[in-house]
């Protein structure tokens, strides 16, 4: 097998795709030939050193949290996955830009058919983030409304499909350019937030999802109302703040669920979401990690592990 190796942090060139050892999977793990690994902010956040206190990684190692692909081998204990199955899951926080990887069977979920497995490998940290944000911290309704910020990126662009099938009203901040492309997900409202303030155009949402931190999510307090919550994966909201506008800060962690990704799979499934991926190739990386690190990206940079 090959594998993207991180040899120290800081910048993201030096990567190198180098031969690994032959991998197997132990009791309840699965071992799958990897078709695609999904490019996440998170990845180029490790490999900064900026969160080495509280992930602390044995140098060097293969960045990569989320994979699709088909089922090599199998531990002992599964019978929910054979081989030959393809599948997609959040593996971890590292693996995953290799051309195999090993997973706890309970990270895992059966590919949806409509999707091809490059596509499925940019889905699971992406629709999970936001289903959790949706679902479990917000609990969002049908009839509520919800400002999403950032929300042409992977993690956007999944809850606002996600917040139209439950029956919201979408409100929604991207540059211009990302427009047209929110509102055939079904965004009800898209601000240019290069030319207008938020908060200058809605008021009174029931939920705001943060996906940018800093001012934009200080700013936010202002268009919630009394009830509402703020929820952001990003960064811890303001409780004093919150308390102030009687609203609830909620900050969270995205956790591997394979149950619930299969759940996800279902909306695929049915049409209800899509995906739009840039796809690179494995021995790119660096370039591909270059380009997350600068944001601005629209849905999700994948790379091929055949290339």
């Amino acid at each position: 097998m090959k594998a993207i190796r991180v040899a120290q942090y800081g910048q993201a060139e030096g990567l190198t795709l180098q031969e690994r050892p032959a991998l197997a999977p132990k009791k309840g793990e699965v071992l799958i030939d990897v078709a695609g690994s999904g490019v996440n902010p998170i990845d180029w956040k490790i490999l900064s050193g900026a969160m080495q206190a509280f992930i602390p990684l044995e140098l060097p190692y293969t960045p990569g949290v989320e994979v699709a692909g088909r089922v090599a081998a199998v531990g002992e204990g599964v019978d929910s996955f054979a081989i030959g199955d393809e599948v997609f899951g959040f593996i971890g926080i590292v693996g995953g830009y290799a051309t195999q990887v090993i997973a706890s069977a309970d990270r895992l979920a059966h590919r949806p058919g409509r999707l091809s497995p490059l596509e499925a490998s940019g889905v699971p940290a992406a629709a999970l983030t936001a289903w959790q944000a949706l679902h479990e911290h917000a609990q969002i309704k049908a009839g509520q409304t919800i400002l999403i910020h950032g929300a042409a990126g992977g993690v956007g662009s999944m809850a606002v499909q996600m917040a139209k099938v439950v029956g919201a009203t979408v409100f929604a901040t991207a540059s211009a350019r990302n427009h047209d492309y929110l509102k055939s997900l079904g965004a009800d409202q898209v601000i240019d937030y290069t030319q207008n303030r938020f908060e200058a155009v809605i008021d009174e949402v029931d939920v705001v999802l943060d996906l940018v931190g800093g001012d934009t999510q200080s700013r936010s307090w202002d268009v919630l109302k009394a009830g509402g919550v703020l929820v952001s994966p990003v960064s811890p909201p303001d409780a004093a703040r919150a308390a102030e506008v009687d609203a609830t800060g909620k900050h969270f962690a995205t956790r591997s669920d394979g149950a619930q990704l299969a759940q996800i799979a279902t909306l695929f499934e049915g049409g209800d979401l899509m995906i739009d991926v840039e796809v690179l190739p494995l021995s790119q990386a660096e370039g591909a990690l270059r380009k997350s690190w600068g944001r601005h990206i629209r849905g999700k940079l994948v790379l091929d592990a055949s290339r």
